[in-house]
C-alpha cells in the first residue's frame, strides 16, 4: 500500500494538495461546534445537499446531521486519491463526514458526479428513492467554473465587472502583496454564460425533477445560497457578472416558492450569507483583501462567524423559529452582522490606508491564510504532517 508525506502546494488561489487527516480534523472542528449548541428540535429529518463537499454546503450537511440528527444524501464532484497522489479536499471532507454520520447512527449516502448533467440527475434520483426517499429539505450550494447543459452546450463563468472596466485594490495571496488590479468589462456573452452556470436554472431543474419523481415531502424547504457584500466589492461582485447570476437565482427563488407552495405547502428561499474563506471566494479579485480586513474588525467586536456558525444560525431560524432578518418572503439576510454600519465604517477606513507594508498590521491576513489552508486540511495542531499517510480514502455509502 503506497504511503506519502503530503504538504501544501499552493498555486494562485488554489491549493493543489489536500491532507486526509487534516480534513478529518476540519470536519471534527465543525462537528464540535454544533454539538456545543442547542439541538435543533424541528429540523428536517431527510436532507439532500447538492454541492455537499466544501463551504456552506458541507457545513449545512454537518448542521443537519449533528444538530438535527438528519439522514442526508450528498452530491459533489470531487477527485479520489490515487497511488502517490492526494484526493481533492472535498473528497476527504466527505469521507470524514461519512464516518461522523456513522458514529451518530444516521444515514449518509453520497454520489460523485456532475450535478449539471441530465444523466447524473436521473441516476441520483434513482439512488435517492432507494436509500432515503422523499426529502423535506434541499440545499443547493454549487460553485462551479463551467456547466454543460442538456443540449451539450458548454458555459463558462467569469468574474468580471459589467458596463465598464474596474480598477481597485486586491492582494496577491501567495506573496502577501497589495496592488492595484484592472479587469476589463464583460461581454454580453460572458454575462449569459455566468448566469447559465451560477444562476437559478439548474436549481429549478433539480426541484422540478424531484417534484415530478415524488421525492419532495409536504412542507419541503428548498434553500440556495448567495452573497451581496458591501460597496467595496460591488463592482466585481454585486454589479458584476456573478451579481447578474445571483439576481437570476433570486428571481428563480420567487418562481420556485410559488410552485412549491401551491404543490406541497413548501417554500423556496435564498440565504444571503456572510463573506468567508472558501475555495470559490478565494478566486474573486478584491474579495480576499476585503475578507482579511473584515475578519480583523468582526473578531475584535466578537461578531465573527464561519460557515458552520452561519449554517447553525440559519437552521435554528428556519426550523426552530429563532429571530432572523428577512428582506422579503424569499430572501434571508445572514450577512446582517457583516453589514452593520459600525463594522463597515471601520472596514472602509482600513481599506483606504492598507498596503503591502501594513497588510499584517491592519488586517487579519494571517487568519485568512490559516483559514485558506484549513480548507485543504493543513495547519491543524493535532496532525503530524511529517508522517506518511495513505492518500486513498474510500466511502462506505458512495452510490454509483
Amino acid at each position: 500500500m503506497p504511503f506519502m508525506i503530503i504538504k501544501p502546494k499552493v498555486r494562485g488561489f488554489i491549493c493543489i494538495t489536500a491532507h486526509p487527516e487534516g480534513c478529518m480534523s476540519h470536519i471534527q472542528e465543525q462537528v464540535d461546534y454544533v454539538r456545543a449548541q442547542q439541538p435543533l428540535k424541528n429540523a428536517p429529518r431527510r436532507v439532500l445537499v447538492i454541492g455537499a463537499s466544501t463551504g456552506y454546503g458541507l457545513a449545512s450537511r454537518i448542521v443537519a446531521t449533528i444538530g438535527g440528527h438528519a439522514d442526508t444524501f450528498g452530491i459533489f464532484y470531487e477527485r479520489p486519491g490515487e497511488d502517490n497522489k492526494p484526493a481533492s479536499a472535498g473528497w476527504y471532507n466527505s469521507v470524514a463526514f461519512e464516518k461522523v454520520a456513522q458514529a451518530y447512527g444516521v444515514k449518509a449516502f453520497s454520489m460523485n458526479g456532475d450535478a449539471f448533467s441530465k444523466d447524473f440527475k436521473n441516476k441520483a434520483v434513482k439512488a435517492l428513492k432507494e436509500k432515503i426517499g422523499s426529502v423535506d429539505c434541499i440545499i443547493y450550494s454549487l460553485a462551479a467554473p463551467q456547466r454543460v447543459d442538456v443540449t451539450g452546450d458548454v458555459y463558462k463563468s467569469v468574474l468580471k465587472p459589467v458596463g465598464q472596466k474596474f480598477s481597485g485594490k486586491t492582494v496577491n495571496t501567495d506573496k502577501a502583496e497589495v496592488f492595484e488590479t484592472t479587469i476589463e468589462s464583460a461581454t454580453e456573452d460572458e454575462i449569459l454564460h455566468t448566469k447559465k452556470v451560477m444562476g437559478g436554472e439548474d436549481w429549478e431543474a433539480w426541484i422540478r425533477l424531484l417534484e415530478q419523481e415524488k421525492l419532495l415531502a409536504n412542507g419541503v424547504t428548498a434553500l440556495a445560497y448567495s452573497y451581496i457584500g458591501p460597496e467595496i466589492t460591488w463592482p466585481i461582485y454585486k454589479d458584476g457578472t456573478i451579481g447578474r447570476a445571483k439576481e437570476h437565482l433570486a428571481q428563480t427563488a420567487e418562481t420556485l416558492n410559488q410552485f412549491l407552495h401551491s404543490q406541497l405547502q413548501g417554500r423556496a428561499l435564498i440565504s444571503v450569507n456572510k463573506a468567508v474563506v472558501t475555495q470559490a471566494s478565494s478566486a474573486i479579485p478584491v474579495v480576499p483583501l476585503y475578507i482579511s480586513i473584515l475578519f480583523k474588525v468582526m473578531k475584535a467586536k466578537g461578531l465573527h462567524e464561519d460557515c458552520v456558525q452561519q449554517m447553525y444560525r440559519l437552521f435554528a431560524a428556519l426550523f426552530d423559529n429563532l429571530s432572523i432578518k428577512k428582506e422579503s418572503e424569499t430572501c434571508i439576510r445572514l450577512d446582517d452582522l457583516e453589514l452593520m454600519p459600525e463594522v463597515q465604517s471601520e472596514v472602509k477606513a482600513i481599506w483606504q490606508g492598507i498596503n503591502s507594508g501594513n497588510l499584517f498590521e491592519l488586517s487579519d491576513f494571517r487568519g485568512y491564510q490559516e483559514n485558506f489552508l484549513k480548507l485543504f486540511g493543513f495547519g491543524f495542531k493535532d496532525v503530524d504532517y511529517e508522517q506518511d499517510v495513505d492518500p486513498k480514502r474510500t466511502f462506505l455509502n458512495l452510490m454509483d
